[in-house]
């Protein structure tokens, strides 16, 4: 009998457990229970999609920034230390300042992806907390503004919407952003209308942290509320007089959330301080002095483009429309329901009423009082504005920013760009006003429908008049959805291609097994990691189990190994090019490498040969030849004879460089830093027609002799003899060539003769 004692909990504790819960579900009104279901379903769908369509993450590259972020967050790094193998392992749109590397983005995205990798090992339960988490804020500033029916159907309409599916599911930071930039109008409006001290600090820490993460997307969202309380403590202080002696409310209330904002502001400059010694030098401008807000020139990296406000009315005229007909819940069907609902509640308000009439159970008083109704209307005017105030600030000041003219690939071509797969997400703060108006048209249609069945009733059968409604709500509810799952699938369709593209591409590294390994990577889009092959990040202290460093010039290829020399070293490849086009696969290979070195290396380049050939063309030469960088080139020709299916070429290496067997008088020098050794076969038919193999060996002189990284890079290339990766040999897969096509090398340390 075991004497442990039993650590589960008691059964009567688990009764109880599940019978509190139980009363409150039967407590909960069935408003309550929908939008705790709407709520679940979005974070749930959110982390769906997050792992399966964006499993190997998406075209958009700045997620591996946020993603390399928050790990360098975990590990108590806002930067990474590489010194001389900066540009070795210099990840996408990171800033390289004396050897040390950080984000041209601010940490607060980051910092909300690392909660949940430190927590759950599985960052993308950040994404569905920030999905849930924006649906929950979406129906209590829709409950504030008007009523709680008003918040649900805006919360609907806020979650099921393309640009807010797409935009959750991946590592960006609009969606996060917008968490704080709601948290903070909720806040806000809950504190005016309660006049809550507490509820306004929280106000201004929401809306500091939407500044820290990202500050031009706060300032927008801000300015109607900051003009509105700037506003609200003018009037307060003319009616207290000068000085305002006590201190009235309002003077308190927006003073607290402007100093409780203030303070994230000084943290945002300490950061810059930090990282780039100013503080009033944000990261980005580091990384692109020309890519903020402004007219004239704009420029990162190698885009440029002369940024005008003609060009501004364009594309954000094109940003809008997209995000109107294709991007909002289902599509035209979002954006008409916004339009209709704003329409009523403004003819309302002009008229002295509330949009939807009658009291409020959460928007404000009860309405038991002629002084309490005509709050209640004059805090959903004021609050109502405010929340149009936020769509004219976002469409406006975006005008001002040329990323939406550069998410446009071709203006007026919708799906070309990022915008093709994203939508236009610098304007992903409209989503809150049009599901809240939204949701009063909604609402309002509602109750037109419970009006139109009274009056059936009143004329015909009840039963007659339920169904004539019921069908009706039945077709306006299919219309909706069937509009809504076909916007979000064409995106949806096009990331799902991308993702099947990518785990081909991985397999390889997916199925290697890393203990202590460095791995070069290719550079398709220039040095950058994760620039495209995100997964493929380093640890931040770049100690991990795997250290990816980029495939470059062979001098600086051995500064890396020389940096890691116990590691076992690989090369990752592929065959094909690597384009942003979904159906152009690669074939990859994860190939092992190791260092010969010797007074004298000996190689044997020994390749397959087809029917037919009757001439056979080897040449060596290097990439730089001797120090002045002039290459030579040596060669030897071979007669093939038809019985011939294979052909060998031998080549040796030493300090004083390269030598060919069958040019035995001629020898090209290699630079001693490191060089290339390119041996090629070039097989030529009696048509003329050629077939070349080709190797690339990355070598240098040392001391003791020379050394080689084995095996080179290979490549099988028809009528040309330099095919890039589009010819790259893959040796283990059957299909990648012809049956006769065989590229063996060896290689051979010995001492000099």
């Amino acid at each position: 009998m075991s004497s442990r004692p039993d650590s589960s909990p008691p059964r009567s504790f688990v009764r109880r457990l599940a019978s509190r819960g139980r009363a409150r579900i039967a407590r909960a009104d069935r408003l309550t229970l929908a939008v705790t279901l709407v709520v679940a379903a979005t974070g749930a769908l959110t982390f769906v999609v997050a792992a399966t369509v964006f499993r190997y993450h998406s075209v958009n590259h700045d997620e591996g920034v946020y993603l390399m972020q928050a790990a360098l967050l975990l590990s108590g790094q806002l930067e990474i230390h590489a010194g001389a193998l900066a540009d070795a392992v210099h990840p996408w749109f990171f800033i390289e300042d004396g050897g040390r590397l950080y984000p041209k983005y601010n940490p607060v995205p980051a910092a909300m992806y690392a909660v949940s990798m430190a927590l759950f090992g599985e960052p993308r339960v950040t994404l569905a907390a920030v999905a849930a988490g924006n649906a929950a804020l979406v129906y209590l500033l829709g409950s504030t503004v008007f009523d709680r029916r008003v918040g649900l159907a805006a919360a609907v309409l806020f979650a099921a919407s393309p640009l807010a599916l797409v935009t959750s599911s991946v590592f960006l930071p609009y969606a996060p952003t917008t968490f704080l930039n709601l948290a903070f109008a909720v806040a806000y409006l809950r504190g005016v209308r309660a006049r809550s001290l507490p509820l306004a600090g929280l106000a201004g820490v929401a809306i500091g942290l939407a500044f820290f993460a990202r500050p031009y997307t706060a300032v927008l969202f801000a300015a109607p509320f900051i003009l509105h309380a700037v506003g609200r403590v003018a009037v307060a202080v003319r009616e207290a007089g000068v000085p305002p002696f006590p201190v009235p409310g309002a003077v308190r209330r927006h003073g607290l959330t402007a100093l409780c904002g203030t303070l994230f502001v000084g943290v945002t400059l300490a950061y810059n301080l930090r990282l780039t010694g100013s503080p009033l030098t944000f990261p980005y401008e580091a990384f692109a002095p020309m890519d903020g807000p402004g007219f004239g020139e704009r420029r990162i990296l190698g885009h440029s483009e002369e940024y005008t406000p003609e060009l501004a009315l364009r594309s954000n005229g094109y940003a809008l429309w997209y995000l109107a007909t294709r991007w909002a819940l289902g599509g035209p069907i979002g954006t008409l329901l916004a339009i209709a609902g704003g329409g009523l509640a403004a003819s309302r308000w002009l008229s002295g009423r509330r949009a939807l009439g009658g009291g409020s159970d959460e928007s404000g008083g009860s309405g038991d009082s002629a002084g309490d109704a005509t709050a209640d209307r004059r805090f959903e005017r004021t609050a109502g504005l405010l929340l149009a105030g936020v769509a004219v600030s976002v469409v406006v000041g975006n005008l001002f920013f040329w990323g939406t003219n550069n998410l446009l690939a071709t203006l007026s071509d919708p799906t070309d760009g990022l915008v093709a797969g994203f939508g236009p997400f610098y304007h992903f703060d409209l989503l809150v006003p049009l599901s809240v108006f939204g949701g009063v048209a909604v609402v309002a249609g509602a109750r037109g429908l419970s009006r139109l069945r009274a009056r059936l009733g009143a004329r015909t059968a009840p039963e007659a008049a339920r169904a004539v409604v019921a069908a009706v709500a039945v077709l306006a509810i299919l219309g909706g959805a069937l509009g809504a799952v076909a916007a979000v699938e064409a995106p949806l369709d096009r990331h799902a291609s991308h993702a099947d593209k990518y785990e081909t591409a991985y397999e390889p590294v997916e199925s290697a097994s890393f203990e202590d390994d460095l791995v070069f990577v290719p550079t398709p889009y220039g040095e950058w990691l994760h620039h495209p092959f995100q997964p493929l990040r380093n640890d931040p202290g770049l100690d991990g189990p795997v250290v990816y460093a980029l495939d470059r010039d062979p001098a600086e290829d051995f500064a890396v190994i020389d940096a890691y020399p116990d590691r076992e070293l690989r090369r990752y490849a592929y065959q094909g090019a690597w384009t942003p086009n979904p159906d152009r696969h690669v074939t990859p290979k994860l190939e092992s490498l190791a260092v010969r070195e010797g007074e004298r290396v000996d190689a044997a380049t020994t390749v397959g040969v087809p029917d037919r050939v009757q001439r056979a063309v080897v040449r060596l030469e290097t990439a730089r030849g001797d120090s002045s960088g002039a290459g030579e080139t040596i060669r030897a020709e071979y007669n093939v004879r038809d019985s011939d299916d294979s052909l060998a070429a031998e080549w040796s290496l030493t300090p004083e460089g390269a030598r060919l067997a069958g040019a035995p008088n001629a020898t090209v020098p290699i630079d001693a830093a490191g060089d290339e050794v390119i041996v090629t076969v070039t097989l030529v038919d009696p048509a003329g027609s050629t077939f070349t193999y080709r190797q690339e060996a990355t070598v240098r002189a040392t001391d003791e002799g020379v050394e080689v990284v084995w095996p080179p890079e290979r490549f099988v290339c028809q009528l040309t003899t330099e095919c890039g990766t589009g010819g790259t040999y893959i040796p283990d897969d059957p299909d990648a060539h012809a049956e006769w096509v065989a590229f063996d090398t060896e290689a051979e340390a010995n001492e000099a003769r």
